[in-house]
């Protein structure tokens, strides 16, 4: 088990201080996350990597349906590159709201389930190499000739998790279809409360039904991450509690997320207090 933690708020320079804090604490991850309009988290993301030394940068997560693909693998691959290889993608299509809704219209979950596909699969060609070419129902893509960027770090790209889903009583499962085709799973229930609506149960069975995707399309298990979203301190969401449980259950990854803990310097400074504890192992 491997552990990271989200800072829930905070602006670009407070971000990296808990970085590096949090590099010097044990912890294996930091997160941000992705708004349409607050801080930009590639910018934050760089910006930490150029003061961390060991610790991964990653986001959680980005609704990629929303960037242009080629827009997505430039920024990550800048910021692979500026951490000597540390970087992973979280992905999925995002939560609507106000702060989302005042900029853009919702092009209904089929249509940003579509792009977020045709959005990774062309990341993962752009950043593969040259030539490259893609033609999808949103974006097409023809091969660089000139100014073909430096690849990055991870070969043939840097990680990618995306949000699973299970949904009760349906037998296709198109998010836990998506997660097994990368290279690790937020694991989720649709519906639940909190961070993730999980429980031990709902999460046997993702685990599960990954495995057997996996193994049909000649995907290995090993190296896969399952990576859980909760809250030691039992204050947030549904999962609570020792990571152990959890471990045991298949997740190699536990994500501090303390939403909970209110904007400003007061929950700044809580924030601080737990990421210089380390993590719960």
């Amino acid at each position: 088990m491997r552990y990271a933690f989200v800072v829930p708020y905070a602006e670009e320079t407070e971000f990296v201080d808990l970085a590096v804090l949090g590099e010097q604490s044990g912890w294996d991850l930091v997160f941000t996350w992705e708004a349409v309009y607050r801080c930009d988290a590639w910018a934050t993301l760089a910006a930490a990597a150029m003061r961390t030394e060991r610790i991964r940068l990653g986001t959680l997560i980005t609704p990629a349906s929303r960037y242009k693909p080629w827009d997505i693998a430039q920024r990550v691959a800048s910021v692979d590159r500026l951490s000597g290889g540390r970087v992973t993608l979280g992905v999925g299509l995002g939560a609507l709201n106000q702060n989302w809704l005042a900029f853009e219209p919702d092009e209904g979950r089929k249509a940003r389930a579509e792009k977020l596909d045709e959005c990774l699969a062309i990341y993962a060609g752009l950043l593969a190499g040259q030539p490259f070419s893609y033609a999808g129902k949103h974006w097409s893509v023809e091969p660089v000739t000139e100014l073909v960027p430096p690849p990055p770090i991870q070969r043939p790209h840097p990680p990618v998790w995306c949000v699973g889903a299970l949904v009760p009583g349906r037998s296709t499962q198109l998010s836990l279809a998506r997660a097994s085709r990368w290279q690790g799973v937020f694991p989720a229930v649709a519906g639940g409360e909190g961070n993730s609506g999980l429980t031990p149960a709902a999460l046997g069975m993702i685990v599960d039904r990954l495995r057997d995707m996996r193994y049909l399309t000649n995907r290995p298990w090993e190296g896969y991450d399952v990576v859980v979203e909760g809250d030691s301190y039992g204050e947030f969401g549904t999962v609570h509690g020792s990571p152990r449980l959890w471990e045991s259950l298949g997740a190699t990854w536990w994500v501090e997320s303390w939403w909970d803990v209110p904007e400003g310097s007061d929950g700044l400074t809580e924030v601080r207090r737990r990421v210089a504890l380390g993590p719960p192992r």
